[in-house]
């Protein structure tokens, strides 16, 4: 039967790396601890094999479902009341951080936040997850100090800790918090909506968003099916609030998808989609892609060219791979949310909605 868990039992042999044996076959895993806890070696647990199964190779390790050792004794109680993965079986109460809006307006639950014309913090809207670094790199050396957060959203990977470029970001001071929006979780603060956790991250005195996929981008070979979808909805999420709002652009050189090299078809698809005109990070340099990008923006939208510097950023130490290739290899993928990071790092509130670069 389609869609139904593919769960088997098995035994962690290694904590750290997380390995588990699975009928006598010792197999990589990762385990989510803020929803299950530690997880050490003897214990017995339950893996989701899926994605090893079925060869994804974004995905390929197993997922601990939970831990029959010492995961069955639960959290104890708290103050929260919302759910994040709710109606599933790893449904869990989370504090959703718009609840702090409720202060703001004079105790008057569920008043929203006024809509501002070309006002608020400004977003950069990234194609798939490894954009974040690069982007938040870029936006920390033009503007040293700016405070850079990151919202998580559905397209990719759901588990806010599963992130090791968010860690390395948090460590180093590049990203100023993140806030997992639903259906995404486990995060710094949980969002019940992308709106909501816009709105909240002005009040947490963020003053510019990356806003985009975890990990591991999902998709269907179709023109709409896929992960890529979700910078429509973030766009059209931070348009609604009248925030200034940047798309960085899916591109890439050494793609061996067709549909995929120069500009994605993501990306072509979001652009033809949106329903309001929106700012795009063009890398300058690339003439081939000048021309194609501005083929897609046409007369709509606003494209605006920053150079992105890829020596630097290669001697960062961030990660500078992408399925499987290189910086080296790829450089437009990096040069577009180079480029897009230093914009955001630039822009001030605009007369439309859109971002004005600074001067």
């Amino acid at each position: 039967m389609s869609g139904r868990l593919d769960l088997r039992r098995g035994v962690v042999v290694s904590a750290e790396p997380l390995e588990v044996e699975v009928a006598g076959e010792r197999r990589r895993a990762w385990a989510d601890t803020i929803l299950l806890g530690a997880m050490r070696e003897g214990d017995e647990v339950v893996v989701n094999v899926v994605a090893v199964e079925l060869g994804l190779g974004s995905g390929g390790f197993d997922v601990v479902h939970v831990n029959l050792t010492r995961g069955l004794g639960g959290g104890g109680g708290g103050p929260e009341h919302v759910l994040k993965l709710n109606y599933t079986s790893l449904q869990h109460p989370v504090e959703p951080v718009e609840g702090d809006a409720v202060e703001l307006f004079g105790g008057m639950r569920g008043k929203a936040q006024p809509r501002t014309e070309g006002g608020g913090v400004p977003v950069a809207v990234l194609p798939l997850h490894g954009h974040l670094a690069p982007a938040a790199w870029a936006a920390a050396q033009t503007s040293p100090g700016l405070r850079v957060g990151y919202v998580q959203t559905g397209g990719g990977a759901l588990p806010g800790s599963l992130s090791r470029d968010v860690a390395a970001l948090r460590e180093r001071g590049l990203l100023c918090g993140h806030i997992t929006a639903a259906p995404a979780y486990g995060g710094e603060h949980d969002a019940i909506s992308t709106v909501g956790a816009l709105d909240a991250a002005a009040r947490l005195g963020w003053e510019a968003i990356l806003l985009g996929p975890g990990p591991g981008i999902i998709g269907s070979d179709s023109a709409y099916g896929h992960g890529g979808m979700a910078a429509l909805d973030n766009a059209h999420a931070s348009l609604s609030l009248g925030l200034p709002t940047l798309i960085s652009p899916r591109l890439s050189s050494a793609d061996p998808r067709d549909r995929h090299r120069g500009l994605s078809h993501h990306t072509h698809t979001v652009l033809n989609l949106l329903l309001a005109p929106v700012d795009v990070a063009l890398p300058q340099g690339y003439a081939e892609i000048a021309s194609e990008l501005s083929g897609a923006t046409g007369e709509r939208h606003n494209l605006l060219e920053a150079t992105p510097d890829l020596a630097s950023y290669a001697a960062s130490g961030l990660p500078t791979r992408t399925m499987g290739r290189n910086l080296q290899e790829d450089p437009i993928f990096f040069a577009a949310p180079l480029a897009a990071g230093h914009l955001l790092s630039k822009t001030t509130p605009g007369d439309a909605g859109v971002g004005v670069p600074r001067t």
